[in-house]
């Protein structure tokens, strides 16, 4: 029985390398796979999924258009599909992650979704929001804070490198635009009171 898993983290955990090396696995065993990746998200170029230690592999796009159950529907009927694979999954509309378990519940193809669980003021994306919610299985990819406990964080810097705590809550960015923070330092800097 197919099922929808969701790994989340902070920025920096080695998601994308492990999405890429999962979607190996499946390939190395004759086994078809999809991958997909936001659009808007092009920093190492259009429909590529790449991690910070340099692996990579091509990718369908998706936006809050996208059609996921319908474009892997067709996928899956021209060649029948061992595994999907969803990296910056937190991007996901609500919609798309009801797609995604028809996808797993109807297609009967699992679904490896990747992504943040909080944006830099602390909140749930809309996609990360309903995996959390909806998924059949939930992993947490561990990093670290500067200090050494674990990251859960994300925060954001301005050109200076200083935290900001306002803005829009999507934007694109690596190393140079977050950092992943422990709850303590991400209230610190940030100001804002989880508690």
């Amino acid at each position: 029985m197919a099922q929808l898993y969701f790994y989340y983290s902070a920025m920096n955990a080695g998601k994308s390398t492990s999405l890429l090396q999962s979607a190996y696995n499946y390939k190395e065993r004759g086994m078809e796979v999809a991958l997909y990746t936001v659009s808007f998200d092009d920093r190492f170029g259009a429909g590529k999924i790449a991690s910070r230690i340099g692996l990579s592999s091509p990718a369908n796009l998706f936006n809050h258009s996208t059609q996921l159950f319908d474009e892997i529907s067709a996928l899956h009927a021209a060649t029948p599909l061992g595994c999907v694979f969803i990296d910056e999954a937190q991007f996901l509309s609500k919609q798309q992650v009801r797609e995604c378990l028809q996808v797993v519940d109807q297609l009967n193809v699992p679904i490896l979704a990747y992504g943040l669980r909080t944006d830099f003021q602390g909140e749930t994306f809309e996609g990360s929001h309903y995996l959390l919610a909806w998924a059949d299985k939930l992993s947490e990819l561990k990093t670290v804070c500067h200090c050494g406990r674990k990251a859960n964080f994300v925060a954001r810097l301005s050109a200076e490198g200083e935290v900001i705590a306002s803005g829009e809550q999507i934007e694109i960015g690596g190393n140079e635009r977050y950092v992943s923070l422990c709850r303590k330092h991400f209230t610190e800097k940030t100001g804002f009171n989880l508690r």
